[in-house]
C-alpha cells in the first residue's frame, strides 16, 4: 500500500496551482494524479473517480420527497375544494375544479420539499464535496508528506487527507469517492476548531 497525501479544491485555478507548486517541489508525474469528483447525490453514471455518493443515499431522499407529496396532493385538493367552492357563485363549477387542482399541486410541492427536509444530513468530514482532487504518492520521501500537505495549505485546498492506497500506473488505482476522507487538514478542519480563548 502507498502512503498518499491528497488536497480538495473547489476552484480550479487554485488546483493548478497547486500541481504547479507540488512539481516545483520534486514531486514526479507519475506520483502525482486529479480527480474530479462530482457533486453529492450526482445521478448521472460517472467512471471511476467521479461518483460522489452510493446510490442508496441518492434514492432516500428521493423516496421521502415522494411521501410527502402525496401527503401534500391530499391535504391541498382538500384546501383547494374549500376554495373552489367559495368560488363557484363567481366562475360557476370551473372554479370548483381549479380550486381542487391548485391545491393538490401546492401542496405535492410543499410536502414533497418538507419530505426532504426531514432526511438527515451527512457530516461536512464524512462526505466528500464537489471538488478536484489532487493525489500524491508520498512513498518516495521527497517531497515528504507534511510538505505536500503544507502546500495544499497554502495553496487553499478545502480539504487536505491522508490514505494508505493501490499506487499503480501513476494514479491511486482504489480511490473511492464514496469513502469519507481522513482530513489532517485544509479550510474545513481550520474552521471546525473552536476559536482559541482569548489570553
Amino acid at each position: 500500500m502507498a502512503s498518499i497525501i491528497a488536497g480538495g479544491f473547489e476552484v480550479v485555478t487554485e488546483a493548478d496551482a497547486a500541481v504547479e507548486r507540488l512539481r516545483a517541489a520534486g514531486v514526479r508525474t507519475e506520483d502525482l494524479c486529479t480527480f474530479s469528483v462530482n457533486p453529492a447525490g450526482e445521478h448521472d453514471p460517472a467512471p471511476p473517480g467521479e461518483q460522489a455518493i452510493s446510490d442508496e443515499t441518492k434514492e432516500a431522499g428521493t423516496k421521502s420527497a415522494g411521501k410527502g407529496a402525496g401527503k401534500g396532493a391530499a391535504l391541498g385538493a382538500a384546501a383547494g375544494l374549500a376554495v373552489g367552492a367559495a368560488a363557484t357563485p363567481l366562475m360557476g363549477p370551473a372554479g370548483l375544479a381549479a380550486g381542487v387542482a391548485a391545491g393538490a399541486y401546492a401542496g405535492s410541492l410543499t410536502g414533497a420539499l418538507r419530505g426532504t427536509d426531514k432526511d438527515a444530513q451527512p457530516a461536512r468530514d464524512s462526505v466528500r464535496p464537489a471538488e478536484t482532487l489532487i493525489a500524491v504518492n508520498v512513498d518516495s520521501g521527497h517531497p515528504s508528506a507534511e510538505e505536500v500537505a503544507r502546500i495544499f495549505e497554502e495553496c487553499n485546498a478545502r480539504q487536505v487527507e491522508q490514505q494508505e492506497g493501490r499506487w499503480e500506473n501513476g494514479a491511486w488505482a482504489d480511490f473511492n469517492p464514496s469513502a469519507p476522507p481522513h482530513l489532517i487538514g485544509g479550510r474545513d478542519v481550520r474552521e471546525a476548531r473552536p476559536a482559541s480563548p482569548p489570553h
